[in-house]
């Protein structure tokens, strides 16, 4: 049996290099002429795959936010029973999703703004329900913190691994220690 991951699909490979670009260029700063370059085939051929731009953008933030729901959850049910182990499994996949997806960081950070509304809305559901599989642990891990000084905590550690994409690098297992023991740390400040 193979462990080697698939290949990326031709879709897979124009939205990895659209994330990429645009999260260095902006949104507007790219061509699909440039997009489609970058993947080897020409920006008209890139519609045969989206139906634009804008497409690509909704599919990278709204995936990315769906991925990050869906893992949350999966990663919850596997420790379920012990909050401890919940808490940490969290912050192992958040921390995973920051190092490896810094561009869609940066271009959820940027670009949000530039989404249907609908497509803004969806993020913003599949958001609110993340965290607040975070802020259910964290309660069950501080029952003596309120929900609201909870809420902030939970932002505030998203705040902290999300800044990846401005962390000069220090390689890849010094940075996950790194943000592992500060996002411990400022969960284990709610006990003080």
């Amino acid at each position: 049996m193979s462990t080697r991951a698939a290949a990326p699909t031709r879709r897979e490979q124009i939205l990895s290099e659209a994330a990429r670009l645009f999260a260095a260029r902006g949104f507007h700063g790219v061509g699909v002429d440039e997009i489609g370059a970058a993947v080897g085939i020409s920006g008209p051929g890139l519609y045969r795959h989206f139906a634009g731009k804008d497409a690509m953008l909704a599919e990278l933030l709204v995936g990315i936010s769906e991925r990050l729901l869906t893992g949350g959850r999966h990663r919850v049910a596997e420790a379920a029973g012990d909050p401890e182990g919940v808490l940490a499994s969290l912050i192992d996949g958040h921390i995973d999703f920051a190092l490896d997806d810094r561009a869609l960081i940066t271009l959820h950070d940027r670009e949000l703004d530039r989404l249907r509304e609908a497509d803004r809305k969806l993020v913003r559901q599949l958001q609110r329900q993340y965290v607040e599989l975070w802020v259910e642990v964290v309660r069950e891990l501080h029952p003596q913190v309120g929900e609201a000084e909870v809420r902030v905590a939970v932002h505030a550690v998203f705040g902290l691994l999300n800044s990846t994409p401005h962390l000069a690098a220090l390689g890849r297992e010094a940075t996950e220690s790194l943000l592992r023991r500060l996002a411990h740390g400022a969960f284990g400040a709610l006990s003080g």
